[in-house]
């Protein structure tokens, strides 16, 4: 059952401290949004349990374990009504970091990091696509991320969430 969440400007202020630094201390995130630091504990949890937050993590950069080699890949069904079954079987494969469900000719388009190029092959030949249904695929090596961010927390006039159950992790 989906629940709307509707997010005020002082959980539009939180985030955006959070999305800046989510190891920034409840209590200066309190001291900045003029509350107490229970009432951000408790705005916090609320983000939490309706889905607005799906946690904070640690990132370990890709290339200090050796995984010097991004490539974004297209995947192409053989029968659309087959994603499920083909995202379940890629889910399986740790060198997939992302993927999505597109428009367009491919139906999916994933995000890998491999050590090297012959590791990428290894995963594109004998694992991605050997899975049932994906027609074709399409890599795009990366030659340098610019840059990533966060998404961008604004001051809106209204907005409310409402959680998704197809929720992925």
């Amino acid at each position: 059952m989906a629940t709307t969440y509707h997010i005020d400007e002082i959980d539009q202020k939180i985030l955006s401290f959070l999305v800046n630094n989510a190891r920034m201390p409840f209590l200066e995130i309190a001291r900045e949004c003029g509350v107490s630091g229970a009432a951000i504990h408790q705005r916090i949890k609320k983000l939490e349990s309706n889905g607005v937050i799906t946690g904070s993590r640690l990132l370990v950069k890709p290339q200090a374990l050796g995984l010097n080699v991004c490539a974004f890949i297209s995947v192409v069904l053989s029968e659309a009504n087959k994603y499920p079954e083909v995202v379940n079987s890629l889910r399986h494969i740790p060198e997939i970091v992302e993927c999505h469900f597109v428009t367009g000719r491919a139906a999916l388009f994933v995000k890998v990091f491999c050590f090297d190029n012959d590791h990428l092959m290894e995963v594109l030949l004998n694992t991605i696509q050997k899975i049932p249904y994906i027609q074709s695929t399409d890599t795009m090596i990366s030659l340098d991320e610019a840059f990533e961010r966060q998404v961008w927390v604004k001051d809106y006039s209204s907005v409310s969430f409402t959680a998704n159950s197809l929720s992925t992790e």
